[in-house]
């Protein structure tokens, strides 16, 4: 008598969840881009303004915070 192997070692089958992980990670891949533009926006910003460490660091607090509620209001 062959054992079944759990749910969770069979090949991905189900059409369904092939779709949702493509489109999990192609949401993954929007995300990482939008961030990577918005760092590179406030690199140049604290370039062109020539912000001191204490002033870049602060730009860098409030981002973390608009980034912070942004996760909250999508929760």
């Amino acid at each position: 008598m062959q054992k079944e192997l759990p749910k969770m070692f069979v090949a991905e089958t189900d059409p369904l969840m092939a779709v949702i992980d493509i489109a999990k990670r192609e949401e993954r891949k929007g995300r990482a881009l939008a961030v990577s533009i918005r760092l590179e926006a406030l690199a140049t910003h604290i370039t062109n303004k020539g912000l001191n460490g204490i002033e870049a660091a602060e730009l860098l607090r409030r981002e973390a915070t608009r980034y912070e509620n942004e996760s909250q209001e999508l929760h």
